[in-house]
């Protein structure tokens, strides 16, 4: 694949997309919001300041967003501390063994910096990353290359030599338009036609991707 490999984290390291959508279900429907699904496939992947303007795109500029935001993560973060920050399957094993072998490392969320290092530090997986950038560095992030463009940057690598894992259309949309790699693992969103035509590879779980890497190095 590549000696460069760069990880999103939410659904891909972490199985919080799956709380993600039902908190803001939850939270839509406790402050009488309606149906707010095209909202929610279409944030993901975006800064905060992207997924501002998306929603007032979608539901008007009086959209409670700042409001409804805050309810979110106050009750993903409760949520976090009663049941934990669950992982995907496959995630110990792949870092172990691109670390193991030399591989370079580094995680591009568009979540902001707080959350991810915290979500990283209760994992143990701080030490894995030789960069992480935050949707908080960068003006713009997912579906624009800025993030992955920085990660590659911070890296020391081009970024034609380096692979984006990813589970949404709009981190694959990211890397693509910054010239990597896009691997897509999906999560909640299946591709469409448009996003196929840009994958490098597709794969169900990280222990795919993991397999696909060992029988390239053979």
């Amino acid at each position: 694949m590549t000696n460069a490999i760069v990880f999103d984290m939410d659904g891909v390291l972490f199985d919080t997309e799956r709380i993600s959508y039902e908190c803001w279900e939850e939270v839509g429907s406790a402050m009488g919001l309606g149906d707010l699904s095209k909202g929610l496939k279409g944030c993901v992947g975006l800064n905060h300041a992207d997924a501002e303007a998306l929603m007032h795109n979608l539901y008007g500029e009086n959209f409670p967003f700042e409001e409804f935001s805050e309810t979110v993560h106050a009750l993903m973060k409760r949520r976090f501390l009663e049941e934990g920050i669950p992982l995907k399957e496959g995630v110990r094993e792949i870092l172990d063994y691109l670390t193991e072998n030399g591989y370079i490392v580094g995680l591009a969320s568009s979540t902001g910096r707080e959350s991810v290092m915290h979500h990283l530090e209760e994992a143990g997986l701080t030490g894995y990353f030789q960069a992480v950038i935050t949707g908080d560095m960068v003006e713009h992030s997912k579906p624009r290359p800025d993030i992955y463009l920085k990660a590659c940057e911070e890296l020391g690598v081009s970024p034609a030599n380096a692979a984006a894992i990813e589970d949404s259309p709009n981190g694959i949309r990211s890397a693509y338009r910054a010239g990597m790699k896009p691997v897509m693992v999906p999560d909640l969103i299946e591709p469409t036609a448009e996003i196929e035509a840009m994958l490098y590879g597709k794969f169900y779980s990280l222990l795919d991707v993991l397999d696909y890497i060992k029988n390239r190095n053979r």
